[in-house]
């Protein structure tokens, strides 16, 4: 009898519906917690990142006018920001900040302190550094916490546009029947206009926030070869512009950056009449030049068919550049505000005519307005100007140009727009962009 009912004990089904139950409370339990879990370690991680990126911003931001102790100093800062420590702990320490170079092909970073080209960001909540980041479920499941590891790599550069090319932050304008050659870049922060019968080669640039805005007649398109696969929308901070005082009374610092390194260091400057004759025995190579007017609309000349060779001027004056002065390294700087701070005649050439070799460049830098109205030169030359530019060039006197305007820029070239690739132009100054390189 015993036997008969302990059998039919063990066929009935009675209770089977809450032992599975039992079983999916816990399979519920065990996808909640893994769902919860997994879900903060990911928010956690987005957070991570972000500090990441932003740390990394910001000590190459300050990496660039500063040493890298102040500029690590300003990312834990931002880190501390983005993450309070009193939440998350340390996730960026001093040690986890690296200066060097981004190796791009190869995704690699190369340590160098004294470098400020690129920073690695290594920021994380780790058990190492007592801040792991503990889970509220999955530790009934033997989970107790998770590493979490981001790491950012932001690097300097500069865009094509302001290495060669003509960039305005008002209107960019060319006339007709100009060639840019591969690499030549047109920027405006306003819109560009064109002509008819220019022509534009692969890779190069034409750029502005809107490309549909560009001003060209109605049979634009057909009449311009090449523009419409040159157009991009484009927006740039005209950085250098902001730098244009620092350059102007850096050229007199030897401590500066913006010193050129032709001028011989802690040599008297040599103060010239602006109202004598300005000609090639006025200036002495290696030499800083100062050309001091009392007022701002006093002019002075630079005679005509003047060569100027490692030389650099300061001025107030409304400088005016006589015809077929010609320059090699030279840098002239101006703080005169007027529209035409600086002006020139006909067949002004601005740097060697070398095809594009090394050295020879020249610089101008001005807190006013720029204006060549016939047949300016430019063989690895540069203009920054706060005010307008224009200027008019021949037929193959552009080989090597960069010119930046806080205003407008208007040219009429009727030739060839070349491109160096940077060659002829390494004492160009210039302001570094920063972007996420990893």
């Amino acid at each position: 009898m015993r036997w008969l009912k302990a059998k039919s004990f063990l066929g009935r089904m009675d209770g089977s519906v809450t032992v599975f139950g039992l079983y999916l409370f816990l399979a519920t339990v065990a996808i909640g917690a893994l769902a919860l879990d997994i879900a903060n370690a990911y928010r956690i991680n987005t957070h991570l990142q972000v500090a990441a990126d932003s740390a990394a911003h910001a000590a190459l931001l300050t990496r660039e006018t500063e040493d890298a102790a102040a500029a690590k100093s300003t990312a834990l800062s931002i880190a501390k920001i983005a993450m309070p420590p009193e939440r998350h702990g340390d996730v960026l320490r001093d040690e986890d900040i690296y200066f060097g170079y981004w190796d791009a092909k190869n995704e690699s970073f190369q340590v160098d302190s004294s470098s400020s080209d690129a920073v690695l960001v290594d920021a994380g909540r780790l058990a190492e550094r007592g801040n792991r980041l503990y889970t509220v479920l999955l530790r009934l499941f033997g989970q107790t916490h998770w590493d979490i590891r981001r790491s950012s790599v932001f690097e300097t550069y500069i865009p094509t546009c302001f290495r060669e090319g003509v960039v305005g932050e008002d209107v960019v304008e060319f006339t007709s029947n100009n060639l840019f050659k591969e690499g030549f870049c047109i920027h405006s922060n306003t819109f560009v206009s064109f002509n008819t019968g220019n022509e534009f080669e692969t890779r190069s640039i034409v750029s502005m926030p809107d490309r549909r805005e560009i001003s060209i007649p109605s049979d634009g398109f057909a009449a311009n070869p090449g523009l419409s696969d040159a157009l991009r929308d484009a927006a740039y901070q005209l950085r250098v512009l902001s730098r244009v005082d620092e350059i102007i009374s850096g050229v007199l610092d030897p401590s500066s950056p913006y010193f050129r390194d032709w001028i011989i260091p802690g040599s008297i400057e040599i103060e010239l009449d602006p109202k004598s004759k300005l000609d090639d025995p006025e200036f002495s190579t290696q030499r800083i030049h100062v050309l001091y007017c009392a007022r701002e609309k006093q002019r002075a000349k630079i005679h005509a068919g003047t060569d100027l060779k490692d030389l650099v001027i300061w001025t107030n004056c409304q400088l005016q550049i006589g015809e077929n002065v010609t320059m090699d390294n030279v840098a002239i700087v101006n703080t005169n505000t007027g529209n035409a701070s600086i002006t020139g005649a006909s067949g002004i050439q601005l740097g060697k005519d070398d095809n594009c070799a090394p050295g020879g460049g020249v610089q101008i830098v001005t807190k006013g307005g720029v204006a060549f109205p016939q047949y300016l030169k430019m063989f690895g030359g540069q203009i920054i100007a706060s005010g307008d530019v224009s200027f008019t060039s021949d037929a193959n006197g552009i080989q090597g140009a960069s010119i930046v305007s806080g205003g407008r820029v208007d040219g009429t070239t009727d030739g060839v727009m070349a491109f160096c690739d940077g060659s002829g132009m390494e004492d160009n100054f210039s302001a570094v962009y920063f972007k996420l390189a990893y």
